[in-house]
C-alpha cells in the first residue's frame, strides 16, 4: 500500500502567531529578535521582512536597516509551544502518527489506510487547514505524498501559502527540474561540491551513473542519489515518542579533573556523534554535556546549535563550553555523556557571507575526508591530535 504523509507548514510561524494576537501588525514587515541585546540576531520574520532581506540568523541591526517601516517583537516561546499544543491538538483525531517539530509550526502527520474512516488523504489536508484557519487564526500550507521527504520538498515549493500533491510514483519526475538545494538531507559541503562540477539541478545528479556521483560525493553519494529520485522510507513517529537523538558516553578508569583529559574524551564523543549524524542525514540543533561527579552529584549544561550541524568542528567548541560549565566543581568527574538532540535536516541555505562559506567548506572538506579514510581503513586511521 503506497502511504499518505501530509505534511502541514505554517510559514513564518513566529511571526504568524504574533499577528495572530496582534492584527496592527499584519502586511508589514516583522522580525522576531530579542531587543536590547548587543548581539541580537534574527530568531524569525515575516514574509515581508524576508523579501526585503531579512534572514534567519542575521544581525538585528543589519535587518533592521533594511526597511525604515520595519517592526521587531520580541520572541515568546511560550505562545508558540501553545500554539503547536494546539494544532497538535486538532491534528490528533485523523491518526496517532504525527510527528510535530520543535515549536516551528511543521506537522507530519501518516494517514495511510485511514481512508474509510475520514475519507480521501487530500480531503483530511483540507479539513485540517480548514480548522486551523477557523480556531486558531493560523493558515497552513499543506502538501501529500508518499513520504516525508517528498512532501517536504513540496511545502519548500509553495511557501508561503499553497497547497500540492505528488501522486504516488512520480516522486522522481516532481524532483527532476528543481534546484539541488531544495532537497533535504544533502549537506553543504555536498551542494558546494556538486556546484564546482556545475551540478545544480536534480535531473543533472540522476543522470550519472552511481560510480561517477561516488567519485564526487564519497561515503554521501548513496544518499544522495536516493534523495534526489525522492526515495525515503523514514517513518512518521507515533504522538509522544521520544524524538530522536544521539547519545554517547565514557566512564574514566580513574576518575579525573584535568582540562585536558576531559577535553580530550569530549572531542572523541563528538567525532563518534558527528559520524553518526553524518550517517543517519541529520544535524543537532542541541549539543547536551552531562557530568557525573565522584561525590554522586551530577551537573547538565545545553547550548543551542545555530545553524544546525553534523560536522565535528562546529559541534566542539560548544560541546567544550558546556563542559566547562558542567565541571566547574572542584571534584573528579567520573562519567561523561554527549547528547546531540532536536535533529532536523541539514539546512538548505548556505553561509550569507563569503568567508563564512569558504570556513564551513574548508571543514566539511576536512570532515568528509576524515570519513573516507576511516571507512576504508579503519577507525584509528586517522585521530586529531588533542
Amino acid at each position: 500500500m503506497d502511504r499518505s504523509i501530509i505534511h502541514i507548514n505554517i510559514a513564518d510561524f513566529a511571526a504568524a502567531v504574533e499577528r495572530r494576537l496582534d492584527r496592527r501588525l499584519e502586511g508589514r514587515p516583522l522580525i522576531i529578535a530579542p531587543q536590547g541585546a548587543a548581539r541580537a540576531t534574527v530568531f524569525d520574520m515575516s514574509e515581508e521582512a524576508y523579501r526585503a532581506g531579512v534572514r534567519k540568523g542575521m544581525p538585528l541591526g543589519r535587518a533592521a536597516r533594511l526597511s525604515r517601516d520595519m517592526l521587531v517583537r520580541p520572541p515568546q516561546p511560550a505562545r508558540y509551544e501553545q500554539a503547536m499544543a494546539d494544532l497538535l491538538r486538532q491534528a490528533l483525531p485523523y491518526s496517532p502518527l504525527i510527528e510535530p517539530g520543535e515549536s516551528d509550526g511543521h506537522l507530519f502527520v501518516d494517514v495511510t489506510g485511514t481512508s474509510r474512516l475520514f475519507g480521501p488523504a487530500v480531503d483530511v489536508a483540507w479539513r485540517m487547514r480548514r480548522q486551523a484557519r477557523k480556531d486558531l487564526g493560523l493558515d497552513p500550507i499543506w502538501t501529500l505524498a508518499a513520504n516525508k521527504l517528498v512532501s517536504k520538498v513540496a511545502s519548500r515549493l509553495v511557501k508561503p501559502i499553497g497547497e500540492y500533491i505528488v501522486a504516488p510514483g512520480d516522486e522522481e519526475a516532481f524532483l527532476a527540474p528543481l534546484p539541488v538545494w531544495l532537497i533535504p538531507g544533502i549537506e553543504s559541503t555536498d551542494l558546494l561540491r556538486l556546484r564546482e562540477l556545475n551540478l545544480t539541478r536534480v535531473h543533472q545528479i540522476t543522470a550519472l551513473g552511481p560510480g561517477h556521483l561516488e567519485v564526487a560525493l564519497g561515503s554521501q553519494a548513496a544518499f544522495v542519489e536516493r534523495a534526489v529520485r525522492g526515495q525515503d522510507n523514514t517513518a512518521v513517529r507515533p504522538v509522544g515518542q521520544k524524538p530522536l537523538q544521539v547519545t554517547l558516553e565514557h566512564t574514566f578508569g580513574t576518575d579525573t579533573h584535568a582540562p585536558a583529559e576531559l577535553e580530550a574524551q569530549l572531542y572523541a564523543l563528538v567525532e563518534k556523534a558527528g559520524h553518526a549524524l553524518r550517517r543517519q542525514g541529520r544535524a543537532a540543533r542541541r549539543v547536551i554535556v552531562t557530568a557525573d561527579y565522584s561525590d554522586g552529584r551530577r551537573c547538565i549544561r545545553q547550548f543551542r546549535v545555530e545553524p544546525p550541524t553534523a560536522n565535528d568542528l562546529a559541534l566542539f567548541p560548544l560541546a567544550q563550553r558546556a563542559l566547562h560549565l558542567a565541571t566547574a566543581r572542584r571534584t573528579r568527574v567520573r562519567h561523561l555523556r554527549l547528547t546531540c538532540d532536536r535533529l532536523v535536516y541539514p539546512p538548505a541555505q548556505l553561509p550569507l557571507f563569503e568567508e563564512e562559506r569558504r570556513t564551513v567548506a574548508r571543514q566539511d572538506c576536512i570532515i568528509a575526508a576524515v570519513d573516507r579514510v576511516r571507512e576504508r581503513f579503519g577507525w584509528g586511521a586517522v585521530a586529531v591530535a588533542r
